[in-house]
C-alpha cells in the first residue's frame, strides 16, 4: 500500500535499513519513550522536574574555558509569556548553526537551577526543531504526550517516522490477526490494530516505564508473537525432519567392541551420556538432527569417532566438516591415529590438494573404498560423491550457514547429521538458532586437566610478560602470542604479528626458536611451521587467531593475548583452550591497552572463570547477539520488536506455545492457516525454506 510520507527519496533510505512494506514499517519499534505531557510555560518550571517546553532561541554563544578542549554551547530560549531557559550541551558546538535567533524548538529534559547565574537551565535536554508545514506533522505529534523515539534511517529522522508512522495508522486497512485466536484469548492479548497503535503512540497515562522496558501489553504481545511464528516454523521444520524416511543403524556387538579397542582413555560420564544419546538417535527410523556443544577440551572428537564407528560397522561412510584447513588437518590426524586398530581408512579432501590428490579421494570416496572423509568445504562441492554416507559431522558449526549443512546432507540419502561447536552457545541463542536440533552438552573436562590460570597484564608491564614466557620454555615447555585481526582485517593482523616476530626474535628471545604462523602464509608453510611447533623445534609461536581452533600441542602451557580488549570473550576463551592441554599447569595471560568499564569488566570476567557457558552468556550480555556470533552466517535472526536478551521469558513461552500447538493442533486447517501464513509472511525474515 502507498504510505503518505514516503517519496522515492524516503524509500530509498528506509530500503537501506531494511523497509520494504508497510508490514515493515509497523514492525519498526521505537527504542524509547519520553513522557512529553509535563508541557509547561518557562515562567512555571520547577528545579528537579522532567518537564517539555515549546520555545524560541534567543541568542546562542561559545564560552571560553581555561581547558580548551571543554568545549560547550550556551542557548538562551523565551517564549510568549516572557519565561527565559538556558539549555546546556557540551562538545555539541554544532548547535550554533543550528539553534539561530527565531528558530522554534520543543526541549525535554531535566530542569536545574544554576544557583551561580541565578537562572533555570538544562543540561543536555532532548531537542527538536519545530519547522511546521506539511511535510513536519502537526507540532502535538512530537510534544505534549508520550513521545516515541525511532533510530534513523538515512536522512529520515524521528520526527519524519512519527509523521509517517501516524499517517499509515490512520489509514490502516483491516488488519486480519493470523495469531491462533485461542492463545490470543488464554494469554489476554489485545487485538493486532491496536497492538501497533499503542506501540508507536501510546495512549495518555500509559506507563512509561513500562514501556521503555518493552513491558506493556502491547508491546508483550507483538515480541510474543515475532517469537511465536520463529518457533512454529521450527517446530514445523523439525517435524517434517522426523516424518522423513532415514537410516536405523545397527548397534552390534561388534560395534561396541570396535568401540572399546578404539577407546584411547576412559570416557567421562559427560561423554558416555552423550554417546547415549546419538546412539539412541542412530537406532532410529528417521535421520538425526542433533548439535553437541562441548567446552575447549571436553573430547567432541571422541564422541563423534564413536558415532562413525557404529556408522562404518553398519556398512555406511562417515564425513567431517571442518571450517579451516588447519582444523580439517587437525581432524583428519586425530581421526587416522584414533581408527588405527581397526583398519579404517580415512581420507582428507582439502582446497589446496593437488588435482591428482583431490581425484584419489574423491575416487576413494564413490567407490565405498574410504570410509571416512575429512575435509573443508572442498567435500561439498560438486562432482563429490559418495557410495553410502550415512552420517555427515559439521564441525564449529556456527561458522557455516544452513546451506553448508544441506549440502552435505544431499551427499547421501537422509544422513544422520550431527553438527559440534566448541563455542558454548547459551541455552535461548541454541534454542533460536537451532531450534530444529536436539542438544547434547558434554559439561565435564576429562579427569586430571588443571584449570588454566589467566592473568590480567597491563602494555606497562610486558617484559614482565616476556619473562615469564622465557622462564616457562626455559623449563622445556612452549608459548603462543597471539595478535587479533584488526578491524575484521587479517592483512592488517598479519603485519603487526610479522612486526612482532620480527622484534620478539631479534630482541626479546634471542636464544630461543621463534616461529610465525598467519592466515596469509601457504598451506605448505603452515603445516612446516605446525610441525615444528608440534615436535618442539619451535618454542615460540607467533599468530594471529588463525590458531583459535584445531591446534593441539600439550606441551603448551602458556597463551599471551596481546589487544586482549580487541577479542570477544567466547573468542579468547577458544585460544585460552589450546594450552591446558598436558599435565603441566599452563597459563593465559590478557595484555590491554587502556580499558572502559565494559573492557575490564569482560577481561575481570575471563581472569575470574574458566566455564565457557558462564563465559558466553557474559559475552552475549556484553555484546549483544549478533556481535557474539556474528551475523554473516550465523543464522540469527533479525527481531524488529524481540530482543534475545531482555525477553528470554517471552522467548521460551512463545517456544512452549509453539510446540503445543504444532503437536496438538486445534485443527488440520489452523496447522495449514499457520503453514502458510508462515511461508507467505515470515520466510523472506527467518529463511524458514523449508517450511511446508
Amino acid at each position: 500500500m502507498y504510505v503518505k510520507g514516503v517519496g522515492p527519496q524516503r524509500a530509498k533510505h528506509l530500503e537501506a535499513k531494511g523497509l520494504l512494506t508497510a508490514a515493515d514499517l509497523l514492525a519498526y519499534a521505537p527504542f524509547r519513550y519520553e513522557d512529553r505531557s509535563n508541557v509547561k510555560p518557562l515562567d512555571e518550571l520547577a528545579p528537579g522536574e522532567m518537564a517539555t517546553v515549546l520555545a524560541t532561541v534567543r541568542s546562542a554563544h561559545l564560552p571560553r574555558f581555561r581547558r580548551r578542549n571543554l568545549r560547550m554551547i550556551e542557548v538562551v530560549f523565551t517564549d510568549p509569556r516572557g519565561g527565559r531557559l538556558v539549555g546546556k550541551w557540551f562538545h555539541a558546538t554544532w548547535l550554533d548553526k543550528v539553534l539561530e535567533p527565531g528558530v522554534r524548538v520543543a526541549l525535554y529534559g531535566k530542569v536545574d537551577y544554576d544557583t551561580y547565574a541565578r537562572e533555570i537551565s538544562m543540561l543536555h535536554p532532548e531537542i527538536e526543531v519545530l519547522r511546521g508545514g506539511e511535510d513536519e506533522g502537526d507540532d502535538s505529534l512530537h510534544t505534549g504526550r508520550i513521545v516515541p523515539v525511532y533510530e534513523a534511517a538515512g536522512k529520515v529522522n524521528t520526527r519524519a517516522f512519527r509523521l509517517i508512522l501516524k499517517n499509515l495508522l490512520d489509514r490502516l486497512p483491516e488488519l486480519s490477526d493470523a495469531l491462533p485466536s485461542h492463545i490470543r484469548s488464554r494469554l489476554k492479548f489485545p487485538e493486532l490494530a491496536p497492538a501497533f497503535r499503542e506501540l508507536h503512540f501510546p495512549s495518555a497515562g500509559a506507563d512509561v516505564r513500562a514501556l521503555n522496558a518493552f513491558r506493556s501489553p502491547a508491546q508483550i504481545r507483538l515480541i510474543f508473537e515475532e517469537f511465536f511464528w520463529l518457533e512454529t516454523g521450527m517446530a514445523l521444520r523439525r517435524g517434517q525432519a522426523r516424518a522423513e524416511p532415514g537410516i536405523a543403524f545397527n548397534l552390534t556387538d561388534r560395534a561396541r567392541q570396535q568401540v572399546l579397542r578404539m577407546l584411547p582413555f576412559k570416557p567421562t560420564t559427560a561423554q558416555k551420556r552423550v554417546v547415549k544419546e546419538i546412539a539412541t538417535d542412530m537406532a532410529a527410523p528417521v535421520p538425526m538432527n542433533r548439535m553437541l556443544q562441548g567446552d575447549v577440551g571436553s573430547g567432541k572428537t571422541i564422541v563423534a569417532a564413536q558415532a562413525m564407528v557404529i556408522a562404518v560397522e553398519d556398512g555406511y561412510q562417515a564425513a567431517l566438516l571442518a571450517p579451516t584447513e588447519i582444523l580439517a588437518a587437525q581432524h583428519y590426524a586425530n581421526l587416522r591415529r584414533i581408527f588405527e586398530p581397526l583398519a579404517y581408512r580415512v581420507v582428507p579432501l582439502f582446497g589446496s590438494m593437488t588435482k591428482k590428490e583431490k581425484e584419489f579421494a574423491r575416487r576413494a570416496l564413490a567407490t565405498g573404498h574410504a570410509s571416512i572423509a575429512v575435509g573443508t568445504h572442498a567435500l561439498i562441492e560438486e562432482g563429490v560423491e559418495f557410495a553410502r554416507l550415512g552420517l555427515a559431522i559439521i564441525d564449529e558449526q556456527h561458522r557455516f550457514g544452513v546451506l553448508q549443512r544441506q549440502a552435505l546432507q544431499q551427499k547421501g540419502v537422509s544422513p544422520d547429521v550431527l553438527v559440534m561447536t566448541a563455542t558454548p552457545i547459551p541455552r535461548t541463542l541454541a534454542l533460536t538458532i537451532y531450534g530444529d536440533l536436539d542438544v547434547s552438552v558434554i559439561d565435564e573436562l576429562p579427569p586430571g586437566r588443571k584449570p588454566i590460570r589467566t592473568f590480567h597484564k597491563t602494555k606497562d608491564e610486558i617484559e614482565l610478560v616476556y619473562s615469564f614466557v622465557k622462564r616457562e620454555v626455559d623449563a622445556g615447555r612452549q608459548a603462543y602470542i597471539v595478535y587479533p585481526n584488526i578491524d575484521e582485517s587479517e592483512t592488517l593482523a598479519v603485519k603487526a604479528a610479522r612486526k612482532a616476530y620480527e622484534e620478539l626474535a631479534r630482541d626479546v628471545f634471542p636464544t630461543l626458536k621463534v616461529g610465525l604462523l598467519h592466515g596469509k602464509l601457504k598451506t605448505a608453510e603452515k603445516d612446516a611451521v605446525m610441525a615444528a611447533f608440534q615436535r618442539g623445534e619451535v618454542q615460540i609461536l607467533i599468530a594471529t587467531t588463525v590458531i583459535e581452533v584445531g591446534v593441539d600441542v600439550p606441551n603448551a602451557t602458556v597463551m599471551v593475548v596481546e589487544n586482549a580488549e580487541r577479542f570477544g570473550l567466547a573468542q579468547i576463551h577458544q585460544l585460552r583452550g589450546r594450552v591446558g592441554r598436558g599435565a603441566d599447569q599452563s597459563y593465559c595471560v590478557l595484555v590491554t591497552s587502556r580499558l572502559n568499564d565494559n573492557g575490564r569488566e569482560r577481561i575481570r570476567t575471563l581472569v575470574d572463570s574458566t566455564d565457557g557457558f558462564h563465559i558466553a552468556n557474559m559475552d552475549l550480555r556484553l555484546r549483544g547477539p549478533g556481535e557474539f556470533l556474528g551475523t554473516k552466517q550465523s543464522g540469527l535472526p533479525a527481531f524488529r520488536i524481540g530482543n534475545l536478551l531482555r525477553d528470554i521469558e517471552i522467548l521460551e513461552l512463545a517456544r512452549r506455545e509453539a510446540m503445543a500447538f504444532v503437536e496438538n493442533p486445534p485443527s488440520a486447517a489452523e496447522l495449514a492457516d499457520a503453514t502458510r501464513y508462515i511461508r507467505e509472511h515470515w520466510q523472506r525474515r527467518y529463511g524458514l525454506a523449508l517450511v511446508g
